[in-house]
């Protein structure tokens, strides 16, 4: 049996690199090739503090340094007294007595061990808020189990409670009462009614594959698009896409750019006529005024957009090749239902009615920039200004 490798700890460089790493959006794997170290080991260094890079820890000037604690050392050693020790060094006297005291003494005290247990002794986390404040807590939990995110839920908490102070709570500390399971704020369960189901968070910078799909004959540009839709001014200019599922299964998603109201719809398959019925059926459930435009991406699944502009009176606008950002609410609107619908699932198992109500979920969560209002909301009231 082969000798076992001894582990070998990160120094305090290479782990405020690995953090610098992950903070910039690179991979497990992509930083243990730089350290040579598995992606698991990385993970494990992260793992503890949930993905959320912990503060910098800093000495008082008053505490004992790891110099002072050697010169303790020696002068223990030659034999010392603790106040001699105590002049030489101008501290106190009973600052070196306490000092040799709870370190097993004058006969076994070590300088490095004792400044090591003098840092750990040193470490006083603060509580968090949702800890000391038991009703904010249960008002969080209850929230996320309803599958609202952090930063929804701390916007929505500053709207409802303009007043109270005491119910402000940032989503960074939501998120860290949630990863950081050391804290024992938040029940660890809580963590898969968030988006992403990550063990750890992610870093915002950390980039998702582009879109690569190929061409449609005909299209008008996005760049022909009235100006009106690109700056949001005006109600009903829609962004659309496909969300793929497992076993060829898909539905539309359909988001309008000014309120980000959400509507989704059932169909059979991705083919171009299943896919733009789908969509002339959802159009006719809206007022004129209501759906001017559609932009969607270079998907092949709206070939036929000519048909679809030909029963509806809609312009369609196409996105430039591998620019999804382009769409940005829909995308965004995108991941927001993948807590719904996860990579892999049949979708096909879902029901127009049980899509609906999916879609009611998320048009009544507030979101950021409609100043936490709900896109429910913004799109009754434009419904309501064109009755």
């Amino acid at each position: 049996m082969g000798e076992r490798r001894k582990r070998r700890y990160c120094t305090a460089a290479e782990s405020a690199e690995i953090w610098d790493r992950w903070r910039k959006g690179e991979g497990l794997k992509s930083i243990g090739r730089v350290f040579g170290k598995s992606s698991g080991s990385i993970f494990s260094h992260l793992m503890p503090f949930g993905g959320i890079r912990p503060r910098p820890r800093r000495r008082s000037r008053r505490a004992l340094t790891l110099a002072e604690r050697e010169e303790i050392s020696r002068g223990l050693v030659n034999g010392g007294s603790l106040r001699s020790i105590a002049s030489g060094l101008g501290r106190a006297a009973s600052t070196v007595c306490r000092e040799v005291a709870r370190n097993e003494g004058s006969d076994r005290y070590r300088a490095a061990a004792s400044d090591k247990r003098a840092w750990a002794r040193a470490l006083r986390p603060k509580p968090c808020k949702l800890a000391t404040h038991p009703p904010l807590r249960r008002v969080v939990a209850r929230l996320l189990q309803g599958n609202w995110s952090p930063q929804q839920i701390a916007g929505w908490l500053k709207r409802k409670h303009p007043d109270e102070e005491a119910f402000w709570v940032s989503h960074e500390t939501i998120y860290r009462s949630l990863f950081v399971q050391a804290r024992g704020v938040l029940k660890k369960e809580l963590v898969k009614h968030l988006r992403s189901h990550r063990p750890i968070r992610r870093s915002r910078h950390a980039t998702a594959k582009a879109d690569t799909r190929g061409r449609i004959p005909d299209t008008v540009s996005i760049r022909e698009r009235p100006a009106e839709a690109e700056d949001r001014a005006v109600p009903g200019h829609w962004e659309g896409d496909l969300l793929c599922g497992s076993a060829n299964s898909y539905l539309v998603t359909l988001v309008e750019r000014q309120t980000r109201y959400l509507m989704l719809a059932k169909i059979e398959n991705r083919k171009t006529e299943s896919v733009v019925s789908a969509l002339i059926k959802q159009a006719r459930h809206l007022p004129r005024e209501l759906y001017r435009s559609l932009t969607w991406d270079r998907g092949g699944e709206l070939t036929d957009h000519k048909r679809f502009t030909l029963a509806t009176d809609i312009a369609v606008y196409f996105c430039d090749p591998q620019s999804p950002w382009q769409r940005g609410s829909n995308e965004n609107t995108n991941r927001l239902l993948r807590q719904y619908f996860p990579k892999g699932t049949d979708l096909s198992v879902h029901s127009q009615a049980r899509l609906n109500e999916i879609a009611r979920q998320l048009n009544e969560r507030p979101r950021k920039t409609l100043q936490y209002e709900s896109p429910a909301e913004r799109f009754q009231a434009c419904v309501a200004s064109t009755s």
